[in-house]
């Protein structure tokens, strides 16, 4: 069993590194790294040792996937880039996600970018091929960019069945293939699209977040620009769960690592103004798929913390009790060593958080 529990953090300004035993009660920092990009994620992929893959965008050199073998010490890029085809007529604005594939398959890595798009790595990351089948689908022409682009942001993999994935796409949707990527279909039956003439669309919601979890990958989780929803049938059609919480839009979202019934959500006032409802930060917890919420609050700040928490900063481990974080814009990072029981400040002046991703518990 791993010693040190390793926190990742992707920040407007660098990636950084926060270190700490089991226990979680004091955390060493390492970084910036990547100085000068701008990290929207960073992952460790444990499957050969420790190897973390970072999605960064330079100013002057554009998007890539950067891997370090030596925690961060030194990096190298992939060889030839995540990039479409030289005449695609397409440019990758942003490399939004990375993530490891499964454990069978040892050096395949999957990149999300804008505009909407997937790429897939067999070597690594040193090369990366674009999944043409999900960038030409056929409902393409109604897809449109969210407030950050139109970009692909949620990667589900099926623990159990190579062959089926999902993605989360601003603003298109769910999308799910169930051959390798060789087709993909729209699965959005029941999720409002409010800011559309049709209200529920086949294709064209604003998906925050995706989340699936291991012991019951047929159902899935998404937080929306429209609503809370859970899918008990892999995607096929939606219930909406956001009744008993302040606010039907938010970004970030997670399971409970043990418990696939536990989730939790961020609430945040709307798409006008991006921060929590009335300044107080909370954190709300279903423990029967959504059917009721419960308000975490104790250590959190109450009173004027007008916080915005991205869709890739919130986190779970996978100790017990499990660790919760969440990093915010602003620059702060929030931890709960007791399942979101209680809260304490972990860091404090950080560059705006883009994610936060959890290695070795």
């Amino acid at each position: 069993m791993a010693k040190t529990v390793y926190l990742l953090v992707g920040t407007k300004k660098g990636a950084f590194i926060f270190s700490s035993t089991l226990q979680r009660k004091s955390w060493k920092l390492q970084g910036p790294l990547l100085k000068g990009a701008e990290v929207n994620d960073v992952v460790m992929d444990t499957r050969n040792g420790k190897t973390l893959y970072a999605a960064a965008t330079s100013y002057w050199w554009g998007s890539n996937v950067h891997m370090s073998k030596n925690l961060g010490k030194t990096w190298v890029q992939s060889e030839g880039g995540v990039r479409f085809h030289e005449n695609a007529g397409k440019k990758v604005e942003r490399v939004w996600a990375v993530s490891p594939g499964r454990e069978i398959e040892p050096k395949t890595m999957y990149a999300g970018v804008d505009p909407g798009a997937l790429f897939k790595s067999e070597d690594g990351g040193k090369n990366w091929a674009e999944a043409q089948s999900l960038t030409n689908h056929p409902t393409r022409e109604k897809w449109s960019p969210g407030a950050g682009g139109l970009m692909v942001h949620s990667i589900c993999l099926h623990p159990e069945n190579s062959k089926k994935m999902f993605v989360g796409i601003s603003a298109a949707g769910v999308f799910a293939t169930e051959d390798g990527g060789s087709s993909w279909q729209p699965r959005n039956k029941n999720v409002l699209a409010e800011f559309l003439p049709d209200k529920y669309p086949e294709v064209g919601q604003c998906v925050h977040h995706l989340e699936i979890h291991p012991d019951k990958p047929e159902v899935l989780y998404q937080q929306n620009h429209c609503g809370v929803y859970r899918s008990d049938n892999e995607g096929r059609d939606w219930t909406d769960i956001s009744k008993g919480l302040p606010s039907r839009f938010g970004f970030s979202m997670q399971i409970h690592p043990h418990n696939p019934d536990t989730v939790y959500v961020i609430p945040e006032e709307g798409a006008e103004f991006r921060a929590v409802p009335k300044g107080r930060m909370a954190v709300y917890r279903s423990t029967n798929r959504g059917k009721t919420w419960q308000k975490l609050t104790k250590g959190l700040p109450s009173k004027n913390a007008f916080l915005h928490v991205h869709r890739q900063a919130m986190k779970v481990d996978r100790l017990y009790p499990h660790g919760m974080y969440v990093g915010t814009s602003s620059g702060q990072i929030y931890y709960s060593r007791n399942e979101g029981k209680t809260w304490s400040l972990l860091a404090d002046y950080l560059p705006t958080i883009y994610s936060l991703n959890v290695a070795g518990a």
